[in-house]
């Protein structure tokens, strides 16, 4: 316990602001991502950083996709996930719960140009993250999962894509059917409702570079 309070005393030092660090017996040291990292890199995935560093995917920059290829069945839920995130957004700007520039664009870097709220009122006025019910903590994490597995170049050649995007629609689903975004939640807590939004940007950006980048297949907007 001395030697690792010794440790996280160090990292303290260094990382205070993105990692919180909390010593546990018989010495272990636990991590965990400060509320303002969260809302900063969720962020992020909005704008449309995703991939912008290194290879920009798995396909390479020469090959383009042809929208009217057969999509194998199994990845019908993940489009769909896809175009439901589109309609979604495109709903809360017809109706002004957020403002888009550019509300249909498909161009890079960024799908979403996002006039207002910006950024995305993640945080509470404490200074924590909005987002705490259990499903949508599950689709954050599935995000992060895999979002590391494309920035990890080590480890995402032997990545089941298909799987993971999936799993990704999958919590996307069980996030949709049981937070609510319009109704009383739009009434009386419009900030909630907008990270409730933004978590359905983020989601839209990481589904569709996954389909398009590591499954070679076209990211509707709509079905």
């Amino acid at each position: 316990m001395e030697l690792a309070s010794a440790i996280a005393s160090d990292l303290s030092g260094i990382c205070e602001d993105v990692f919180s660090i909390q010593i546990v017996p018989p010495g272990w040291i636990n991590f965990e991502l400060t509320h303002a990292t969260l809302a900063t890199w969720l962020q992020s995935l909005v704008v449309g950083s995703l991939g912008r560093a290194g290879e920009q995917g798995s396909r390479g920059a020469e090959e383009t996709i042809d929208a009217q290829c057969p999509v194998p069945n199994s990845l019908f839920a993940v489009e769909y996930a896809h175009a439901r995130c589109c309609s979604l957004v495109l709903l809360a700007h017809r109706e002004g719960l957020i403002k888009l520039r550019e509300p249909v664009s498909n161009t890079s870097p960024a799908f979403w140009d996002v006039i207002s709220p910006n950024p995305v009122p993640w945080l509470n006025c404490d200074g924590t993250l909005q987002l705490n019910h259990p499903d949508e903590r599950r689709l954050i994490g599935e995000l992060i999962q895999v979002v590391d597995n494309i920035e990890c170049a080590d480890v995402s050649g032997s990545v089941k894509w298909e799987k993971v995007a999936l799993n990704l629609s999958q919590a996307f689903e069980k996030f949709w059917s049981n937070c609510r975004i319009w109704g009383e939640v739009k009434i009386t807590s419009l900030e909630l409702a907008q990270a409730r939004l933004g978590l359905l940007m983020a989601t839209q950006s990481v589904l569709k570079f996954v389909l398009e980048e590591n499954l070679g297949v076209f990211a509707p907007l709509e079905l």
